[in-house]
């Protein structure tokens, strides 16, 4: 058992700090599962946490992961050794870059059968924070009759959360419009359910007008949120929602949203886990829905690049290539041990 570990913050600039390190099992507690990890899903978020201070090295990165079950503790009853299982996990516990992972049951789902184990890592965390920002933080209707008319701007529709949030948006009856500015990254946006697909490259206000497009019912921008806050303000209709994922590098006006009363949310999948809220499980419910409807032929995988080994080479490469932004959909770590 081992894992790729860091003990100090760094940029990339800086040279590879990361390094193996070798792990022992720990004990279970009662609701714990105990997982040999198969293959993991990189996100930008790894490389934003891997400049953060640690406040107890060594830190193990990691959120998105499938694996096959190789104990569990005594309480749980959902799973069994051998089943396989997948997950996002949380912020605050040594992640997934690691050959063997110990995860609460409330975090993981058994991952779909009818896709790659590559595959299934490429879903959770953004599938989960795409759920979340469109059924908890717009309220959009599971009943698809409901959302008809609506409509909602994805910025970064390419990108791992732009890409799940187009499926589920698009599932769920919403019209989607997207942005993207390379051939491939447009053809990637259609083909997952976009309507339209905006050059970002150009005002998105003079987009819309090119295509006719007068406002939408919500704005949801997982890219630059300084660059795009005044635009997305213009574009939202009047009580509209404009929520992102990305904080602000600068100081912004909340009083630009009044004359609209235009509601703005900052989305952030782990709050759950971080502040101990009462409805963790709901991590589960989630993925267990997502992977029905993977199952189903609903939603397409977005893994775009598979990566062989986990090793402090591939993780500094994947940290690489996030930050260059050469990813579009996901990238995966097929780990091989």
């Amino acid at each position: 058992m081992y894992a790729i570990a860091a003990d100090e913050p760094f940029k990339l600039s800086e040279g590879n700090k990361f390094y193996k390190k070798e792990l022992e099992k720990p004990e279970l507690n009662d609701k714990d599962v105990f997982v040999k990890v198969k293959s993991i899903g990189m996100n930008p978020v790894d490389t934003k946490t891997r400049q953060t201070e640690i406040k107890q090295p060594p830190r193990i990165l990691g959120y998105d992961a499938v694996g096959v079950v190789e104990d569990i503790g005594s309480e749980v009853t959902s799973y069994k050794k051998g089943d396989v299982v997948f997950y996002s996990g949380r912020a605050d516990v040594d992640g997934s870059n690691a050959t063997h992972q110990v995860m609460h049951e409330a975090y993981i789902s058994h991952a779909p059968k009818n896709v790659s184990l590559n595959e299934a890592a490429g879903f959770p965390l953004t599938s989960l924070t795409a759920s979340e920002t469109l059924f908890e933080v717009f309220n959009i209707s599971k009943n698809k009759e409901d959302n008809k008319g609506k409509s909602i701007l994805i910025i970064n529709g390419a990108g791992g959360v732009g890409s799940m949030a187009t499926q589920i948006a698009k599932h769920y009856g919403l019209k989607v419009i997207t942005t993207a500015s390379k051939s491939e990254t447009k053809e990637w946006s259609k083909s997952l359910g976009a309507d339209i697909v905006l050059n970002h490259k150009n005002d998105l206000r003079d987009e819309f007008k090119s295509h006719n497009i007068e406002n939408v019912d919500y704005v949801f921008c997982t890219f630059d949120a300084d660059l795009y806050y005044e635009v997305m303000i213009d574009l939202v209709k009047p009580r509209g929602h404009i929520a992102t994922i990305v904080a602000f590098n600068e100081k912004q006006d909340l009083n630009l949203l009044k004359a609209k009363s235009i509601t703005f949310t900052h989305e952030f999948m782990f709050t759950r886990a971080l502040q101990d809220l009462d409805d963790q499980y709901q991590y589960h419910r989630y993925l267990s829905e997502i992977s029905h409807l993977i199952s189903e032929g609903v939603y397409k995988p977005t893994v775009t690049e598979v990566m062989k080994g986990l090793s402090v080479d591939n993780i500094f490469k994947a940290h690489e290539k996030l930050e260059n932004h050469e990813v579009h959909g996901k990238l995966v770590i097929e780990v091989e041990e």
